[in-house]
């Protein structure tokens, strides 16, 4: 056939990810064959699936295979499957373009660090475009199958590509890469077979590797010409690795098969596989990653999860997210079950008994696996600062497993060395002081700013742990969360105090023998027409106002009930566009400060002038934003500038 071959433009995308691929994956060259023959495989898949419905699209070729040939001389590697092939327009949008959300953030990323850069490109999946790293030159022909047109592509990587129709008569994809001059290592059969076997070797698929080899009796001869000799031999295991038993795998063998349904470059931290035999017949193999893969790090990818699913070996579907809740969606790995139909929908899916079954079991087995993850500190801090947040979700959304899941959540902490420093609710309980009746906790846009909180004076002073809160999905879900363990979990910015369980501020001991300390300054009658006061100067800005027990340094602070939604739980909202009620906080005052005991001396607008400034401190301590920072500007110099003038007595002479 006569080809008429279109040449066409790449997407802007598509020529800045060539170009940084070339560049920064360089020290990974060998990931370009174990990329293609995953595409290959991902191929033969489908072609498998469709079939259930149409036994007529294997067109009397059932035999399913994968070949890599070398021609040293041609100095090319051809790669080539029996899969399902593509039509022209399906060439045209997945090889010209690159479909997928958040590839401009993706390139946006990038740094210029080689090491660095490789990661960020390994997250992002390099697959047909990782040809390019070891060739100057690729050609594709395929056919899909069904269709009688061929169709050929081929670029030099620079920019743009050409597209027109070819000769193929048997259905599936080859792809021809002609060798940079530096990657003259990937002509070796025996360096090929050494990627295969290494990243490969658990395709379900035959991988045959072609070309010719030297005949070592012949070459031993002296004075003899290396003689060569054609090969096509298997060199992958070709069994689904899910299928055999635990004991017969080696770490190894894992790790590769992780890269390969994750499409990763990183190590598992973790993985599990589990067979389930009774009234249901169901493998699993989950892994949790060492990185978050791109799709859970760029905020506008909806992410259905990495779980995929097969039927009786039988590839069925990607993205199976009905098999774990959304809350294990970083988790990657396989389902195979022996008990669903092989033409089963992703509908039929949704609301199937089976289906019900095996996600049952395999959220427990998931669970479990970070459970013991949890027992070597070192890696469960790493999954925590990759997945910690979106763990957190399934104390909000799984209330049947909500115990559990808080099991496995980790908290800065008052009792920890800075953010990084993380504790489980276990091991606060086994540290809180005796007779303590709850696990307390600040909420803050950063650590720095939890421990500044007023709120933790009293705590400090007593030695009383407090969980820090920074992550704003903490609101939610200590909004369900309301106890651990039969411990309630309570807020210290939240209703009246009750310190009687905390000691004394000296050495935090006996509770009865400092009851008379712990009196509440509210109960001081001396106090009433101060209280009175301030708070007709404030007016329906406050629910009340009351002396504090719970102040040591700071001059005031706000308090709300504990049905009231936090100040930072109130600013989430409203950046999130939702509509948020007036709040009415409770005003608490210091009565050991100096400032609030010269408030005794005062009346009128420059008591007005004090109140209002002590009201805007502590809302400023909770990290709100005023409606008026210049007024309060003002209002404070003024007031300074009172003291000054005034020899510290807080009167203007």
């Amino acid at each position: 056939m006569s080809e008429t071959m279109e040449t066409r433009q790449f997407e802007a995308e598509v020529s800045q990810i060539l170009k940084l691929m070339v560049h920064s994956m360089y020290s990974h060259q060998e990931v370009f064959l174990r990329e293609l023959i995953s595409n290959a495989s991902d191929a033969i898949d489908k072609l498998r699936f469709e079939a259930l419905s149409d036994g007529g699209i294997y067109e009397g070729q059932s035999d399913l295979h994968i070949e890599i040939e070398v021609d040293k001389e041609g100095r090319t590697i051809t790669v080539r499957d029996t899969g399902i092939g593509m039509s022209r327009d399906e060439v045209a949008d997945n090889i010209g373009t690159i479909a997928r959300s958040g590839t401009r953030r993706f390139l946006e990323q990038m740094t210029g660090d080689q090491k660095e850069d490789s990661r960020l490109i390994g997250q992002f999946g390099v697959g047909f475009y990782s040809a390019f790293i070891v060739a100057d030159k690729v050609e594709l022909i395929t056919r899909r199958a069904g269709e009688e047109e061929a169709v050929r592509w081929e670029s030099a990587g620079e920019g743009e590509y050409s597209l027109g129709s070819a000769d193929k008569e048997e259905r599936g994809t080859e792809i021809v890469l002609h060798l940079r001059d530096d990657a003259d290592e990937f002509l070796d059969l025996s360096r090929l077979e050494q990627i295969v076997r290494r990243y490969s070797d658990h395709i379900s698929f035959p991988i045959f590797l072609i070309g010719e080899e030297q005949e070592e009796e012949q070459a031993d001869q002296e004075g003899e010409e290396e003689a060569r000799v054609p090969a096509r031999r298997q060199v992958n295991e070709a069994s689904a690795l899910w299928t055999r038993s635990r004991n017969e795998i080696d770490d190894e063998e894992y790790k590769g098969f992780y890269k390969h349904v994750a499409h990763a470059f990183d190590e598992p931290l973790t993985w599990i596989h589990s067979k389930v035999e009774g009234l249901l017949k169901f493998t699993l193999l989950f892994y949790v990653p060492t990185e978050p893969p791109l799709e859970l790090r760029l905020a506008d990818q909806e992410v259905a999860g990495g779980v995929k699913l097969y039927v009786k070996r039988v590839y069925i579907l990607d993205e199976a997210e009905m098999f774990l809740p959304r809350y294990l969606r970083f988790i990657r790995g396989v389902v195979d079950a022996d008990d669903l139909p092989l033409n089963v929908s992703r509908e039929m899916l949704q609301d199937n008994r089976v289906v019900r079954s095996i996600r049952k079991t395999a959220t427990k087995r998931a669970l479990e696996m970070l459970e013991e993850l949890s027992e070597d500190g070192e890696k469960y801090a790493t999954f925590w600062s990759a997945f910690g947040s979106i763990l957190k979700e399934g104390v909000v959304e799984d209330r049947g497993r909500q115990q559990e899941v808080a099991g496995l959540l980790r908290f800065a902490s008052t009792a920890g060395d800075g953010a990084a420093e993380t504790t489980s609710l276990d091991d606060y309980l086994e540290r809180q002081k005796e007779g303590q009746e709850a696990i307390y906790y600040v909420s803050a846009d950063s650590y720095e700013a939890g421990l500044a909180s007023p709120h933790l004076e009293i705590f400090e002073a007593r030695d009383v742990e407090v969980l820090v809160l920074t992550d704003p999905i903490d609101e939610w879900v200590v909004s369900h969360l309301r106890e651990y363990k039969d411990v309630p979990l309570r807020s210290v910015d939240r209703g009246a105090l009750d310190l009687d369980e905390l000691g004394s501020d000296d050495d935090g001991g006996d509770a009865e023998d400092g009851e008379e300390a712990e009196k509440t300054e509210e109960e001081d009658p001396r106090w009433a027409p101060l209280l009175e006061s301030v708070k007709e100067a404030l007016g329906d800005s406050v629910r009340e106002v009351r002396m504090s027990n719970r102040l040591t340094d700071s001059p005031s602070c706000l308090v709300r009930q504990e049905w009231e939604m936090s100040e930072r739980m109130r600013r989430l909202l409203k950046q999130s566009g939702q509509e948020v009620p007036a709040a009415k906080p409770t005003l608490e005052l210091n009565p050991d400060h100096h400032l609030i005991r010269h408030l005794e001396n005062l009346e009128g607008e420059e008591l007005a002038e004090w109140a209002t400034l002590f009201l805007e401190q502590a809302r400023l301590s909770e990290g709100a934003v005023l409606e008026a920072p210049a007024l309060f500007v003002r209002r404070l110099n003024r007031l300074m500038g009172q003291l000054v003038d005034g020899g510290g007595n807080g009167r203007t002479e």
